[in-house]
């Protein structure tokens, strides 16, 4: 029996604070699919030359009453990154909390507009330990 990835599916509030985030993310738009008649929008995101592992915003054009306040019933997704230290840096130059910095040179966690769980993964070896992400503590949950 074969299986085969698609893509991992997120509800959004705010389409377009989700979008901005997961650009700063590096993400760029594959595909979309707007329903009239359904009122909704489908939107793949996948990083560059990576179509095949997408993120699929879903975005009731209407509002969303259905999703948890915590989204945590979803885990998170999961990126590697070329340095962590600089997508971090990136990020919280953005104005996005760094929940769980990478002291270890390995993983960080931030959450998106949406409150979506995001795994941040060093490429390859762990980066050697710096400041200030050594000393940072985690802030909220991840």
């Amino acid at each position: 029996m074969k299986i085969k990835y698609l893509h991992t599916m997120v509800r959004v509030k705010d389409l377009e604070a989700s979008m901005a985030f997961y650009r700063l993310l590096g993400l760029e738009e594959t595909r979309r699919v707007d329903h009239e008649a359904g009122r909704f929008s489908l939107i793949f995101l996948a990083p560059p030359g990576q179509s095949e592992c997408p993120v699929e915003l879903t975005h009731n054009w209407d509002g969303d009453d259905a999703l948890p306040a915590d989204g945590r019933n979803f885990g998170h997704l999961a990126y590697e990154v070329e340095n962590i230290y600089d997508m971090c840096q990136h990020l919280q130059d953005n104005g996005v909390i760094i929940n769980r910095p990478p002291r270890d040179g390995h993983m960080a966690f931030v959450r998106s507009p949406d409150n979506i769980s995001i795994e941040l993964l060093q490429m390859g070896d762990r980066l050697p330990v710096q400041e200030p992400w050594a000393s940072m503590e985690n802030t909220g949950h991840w």
